[in-house]
């Protein structure tokens, strides 16, 4: 549908200053802690990831000049298909010439966080999709279990040291690196820890928690590795996203205790726990995303009086869980 000029800004109105407004964005935190493994084009739609099983220790001393049976190689191959995403707006000849506003330039500026914001929602779902899952199910917050529609209760501690716990004893690596959201290409080295994505609802919790160290009192703030990041609790370093997802109305029964009573369904939120590993991004190299313009005139027969000009956004990738045991998804009610 094309884009008129009476609902950008009038000529007639007070010019603003662009610079001064900035767009409430949540946070695109679900491609930024797994690996990235771009396609190259011409090789299919398809990549597959090939993990090797680790050989089970042998206890048995050897027998002298006997030779041991020996031991067999295991692979597990993960393949993901690609995906095209996009969406584009028409823009009238009328509105780009009456408008103060350079209304192209913002209108790619709109389409890039509109595609920002999309992949990072496709990401989630596919990470969201994981086995590995921890609930709270009672108002009180202190039993753990694994059925959503039993879930009455907040995030607390013993949830937290059970999703690390589990972690831990699937050998799961917390990462030493992470890349810094800085011009250039780089890391930096870490502590040892593993990174969880939260909602705002939950942090709202998460922060009184007894021992939760806000990134304000870092030792040092060069300690703070993405701007995102919030604090950290039980060897996990949170980050903070309004994109986190929340399951509407798939809880329990809302209780007397954080929630008000009735037959309202409790909103489930989710936290995802990750480790080293534990996922990939795959975009297609060249085609990851596209702007896409077409100016007026651009359209020959199908647009004879050049009226209308496009600008576009497309993207071809996806995401993948390459080992359901790198990862975890706490999932848990939040103070309305």
């Amino acid at each position: 549908m094309a884009t008129p000029y009476v609902t950008l800004e009038d000529d007639t109105q007070a010019f603003y200053d662009r610079n001064l407004l900035e767009r409430a964005l949540p946070a695109l935190l679900h491609d930024k802690f797994g690996q990235e493994r771009p396609l190259q084009t011409r090789s299919t739609r398809k990549k597959t990831f090939r993990r090797w099983s680790a050989l089970t220790p042998t206890t048995t001393a050897l027998v002298e000049g006997v030779t041991p049976v020996g031991s067999s190689l295991a692979k597990t191959d993960v393949t993901v298909t690609l995906k095209q995403f996009g969406d584009y707006v028409t823009v009238t000849d009328v509105a780009n010439w009456a408008s103060r506003d350079p209304v192209l330039t913002e209108t790619a500026q709109v389409l890039g966080e509109q595609a920002g914001q999309s992949l990072d929602q496709v990401y989630r779902d596919v990470l969201v999709a994981g086995t590995s899952v921890f609930c709270t199910e009672d108002d009180s917050g202190t039993v753990i279990g694994t059925t959503r529609t039993n879930i009455d209760g907040l995030i607390n501690t013993p949830l937290i040291r059970i999703a690390v716990r589990y972690l831990q004893l699937q050998n799961a690596k917390p990462f030493t690196k992470l890349i810094t959201p800085k011009p250039g290409v780089g890391s930096t080295a870490v502590l040892p820890s593993f990174w969880g994505i939260v909602h705002p609802a939950v942090y709202y919790t998460l922060r009184t928690l007894t021992g939760f160290v806000s990134v304000k009192d870092y030792a040092s703030q060069s300690e703070v590795m993405s701007p995102w990041e919030i604090g950290n609790y039980q060897d996990v370093r949170f980050c903070m996203s309004t994109h986190a997802k929340i399951f509407i109305d798939a809880g329990a029964n809302k209780g007397t205790g954080h929630a008000s009573t009735g037959t309202v369904k409790e909103d489930v939120y989710a936290t995802l726990i990750f480790a080293m590993n534990a996922y990939g991004i795959v975009p297609m190299n060249g085609h990851a995303m596209e702007n896409i313009v077409k100016p007026l005139g651009s359209a020959g027969t199908a647009d004879p009086l050049n009226q209308r000009a496009t600008s576009g956004w497309k993207a071809y990738t996806n995401a993948i869980i390459l080992n359901d045991a790198f990862m975890t998804r706490l999932e848990s009610g939040a103070l309305a």
